[in-house]
């Protein structure tokens, strides 16, 4: 997997904590260094863990998924790319309580925008020649960025672009398991 794929996936993986970047951006009262590095460190440390875990998890069992893994990696990516597309049209609930940056308001929404990415990290375990280290360095570091970036957008433009961030998530993320599935299969080669 090229530097390219890691870095779009990790833009694919990042759009949820960026969506609720966004919604706590527009409840805080002020945007300053410590409400952004706070959201940055939370959803981009836990966003680059569960890949981590992930990974160990489907390393442990990939020995009986072998022969499917191109299928398990299209399936994955597709579920959680589908999801993130459908939750782009629903009314978010947690919008009327996200302004908080209290230790169990930030535990809650990182591991709930992280769930994603334990099953990329499983999928990672699948493929060959993925490097672990980037993959995992790669989905922490946008994520922290696009986490930061995401709670000054709130804070100026509100909640606009909450909605269309998750689609464009779900869509790479889609896309990016079809890719897998296609090169497999011999149909593609990229």
């Amino acid at each position: 997997m090229s530097s390219a794929e890691l870095f779009i996936i990790a833009v694919g993986l990042s759009m949820d904590a960026f969506a609720v970047a966004v919604c706590k951006g527009l409840a805080v009262k002020k945007a300053g260094i410590k409400e952004m590095a706070t959201a940055g460190l939370w959803f981009g440390g836990f966003q680059g863990l569960m890949p981590l875990i992930g990974y160990f998890l489907g390393t442990a069992f990939s020995t009986y998924i072998t022969k499917i893994d191109h299928w398990v990696a299209f399936v994955l990516l597709g579920i959680i790319g589908i999801n993130m597309i459908k939750e782009s049209f629903e009314k978010d609930e947690e919008e009327k309580s996200c302004g908080s940056m209290a230790f169990k308001e930030m535990l809650t929404m990182a591991i709930a925008t992280s769930i994603d990415a334990l099953a990329v990290g499983i999928t990672f375990a699948l493929l060959p020649e993925v490097n672990i280290g980037a993959a995992v360095g790669f989905i922490g570091a946008i994520t922290f960025i696009l986490s930061a970036v995401g709670i000054k957008i709130g804070n100026i433009f509100g909640i606009k672009f909450k909605s269309k961030a998750e689609l464009a998530g779900g869509i790479i993320l889609i896309l990016m398991g079809l890719k897998i599935l296609l090169e497999h299969l011999g149909i593609i080669n990229f």
